[in-house]
């Protein structure tokens, strides 16, 4: 089997190996069709579905996965969502939502005014690639869990949504 990831990122890279170890992984810079910083759980799951059904267009792979991190703006603050999307060559699309965590008010009021999170996050920990490594979900877990975990926990839901549609048919 041939897997195209619509990223370059390590840690989602990680995420698809963890899930699928004896499969062939290739990743693919390709586009989300959404915003650089998603706001909404709509906009990053859209992000993710894009990624996926792109990964198919531009490979030949079996399965496209897209993984897109975003934010959530609620009343009680802004929290970080994740979503993921799997496209099969049959047409079937799979999405499943990650974890939630609230961001400091000085990093959101950093993203509120046009600032993507990504080097938001670097100048907060004084880091590169934070984003490549564990992730704001690293930073504000304490590492307990990453960037790399969570796109885990969102894999294992794609797999196994696809497994249950192909037991049943």
């Amino acid at each position: 089997m041939k897997i195209a990831v619509g990223s370059k990122n390590p840690a989602k890279i990680q995420a698809v190996l963890d899930v699928y170890e004896e499969a062939e992984i290739i990743s693919l810079q390709v586009a989300s069709g959404v915003s650089d910083q998603p706001f909404s759980d709509e906009e990053t799951m859209e992000g993710a579905v894009t990624r996926a059904r792109n990964c198919l267009v531009h490979s030949d792979a079996d399965i496209g996965i897209g993984l897109e991190g975003g934010v959530v703006n609620m009343k009680q603050g802004m929290f970080l969502c994740n979503w993921g999307a799997m496209a099969t060559r049959d047409g079937s699309v799979f999405v499943a939502g990650g974890a939630r965590v609230p961001l400091p008010e000085m990093v959101a009021e950093q993203l509120l005014h046009g600032e993507e999170l990504g080097p938001v996050m670097d100048a907060f920990t004084m880091q590169a690639n934070v984003s490549k490594k564990e992730g704001a979900i690293g930073v504000f877990t304490n590492e307990w869990i990453t960037r790399s975990d969570m796109f885990l926990h969102i894999m294992r839901m794609l797999a196994g949504q696809c497994e249950y549609k192909q037991k049943k048919a």
